[in-house]
């Protein structure tokens, strides 16, 4: 099992928390409000502890389940703590009428973590497709994105832990269309679908 730290105390950060202790892998707790953090650690239980907003995390992978525009001035403020750390980013910089990406340029927000992220440490883009009621009951595909094979193979394992399937796009460069299909969803969710109860996935066929 794998050693999570999850930067964040809203309602991805809970539900992320909640299955990852259900998954057996052990949980810090990290938040700019001290007593936001501990008060979600005694919700996930389990032995789940908190750690100092700006500290070098317990985890091996740190999930920064934050608001996109907080991400990447979070990684660099947190800079050397997160030195040999696995990074996961499961924003989306979705635009005002939720159907473009905040950024206009061929970029992530992952990529842009990257930028300013310590030497040693790996971004790697997961979860961002899912919406939290689905995460919470579902069992969607998984889809991550990341230039480090190991940083991405401990990712997987972590998202495999979970009980769902991983799979991987690519390169980090790939984090851009995966934000590009969060968008997708939410046009799906207002139009085609109708509803937030769904999940983009592979379906393979054999012969």
């Amino acid at each position: 099992m794998s050693s999570i730290t999850v930067i964040g105390t809203g309602n991805m950060a809970r539900t992320i928390g909640t299955l990852a202790v259900a998954g057996g892998n052990t949980v810090e707790v990290m938040g700019r409000d001290q007593a936001k953090a501990d008060d979600l650690a005694t919700a996930l239980g389990s032995g789940t502890t908190t750690g100092k907003w700006g500290a070098v995390p317990a985890g091996d992978i740190v999930i920064t389940a934050l608001l996109y525009d907080g991400v990447v001035p979070v990684v660099a403020e947190y800079g050397d703590a997160l030195a040999g750390k696995v990074v996961v980013d499961i924003s989306n910089p979705f635009n005002a009428t939720g159907d473009g990406l905040a950024h206009s340029e061929e970029t992530s927000i992952a990529q842009e973590a990257a930028k300013v992220a310590p030497a040693g440490a790996s971004v790697v883009k997961a979860f961002n497709t899912i919406f939290r009621g689905v995460l919470e009951k579902g069992r969607p595909d998984v889809f991550f994105a990341g230039d480090n094979a190991q940083a991405k193979a401990s990712v997987k394992a972590f998202i495999e832990s979970l009980g769902l399937r991983a799979l991987d796009v690519g390169g980090l460069k790939m984090a851009h269309w995966l934000e590009g299909a969060g968008v997708v969803t939410m046009g799906l969710a207002g139009n085609g679908v109708g509803h937030w109860d769904f999940a983009l996935g592979v379906t393979e066929f054999t012969g």
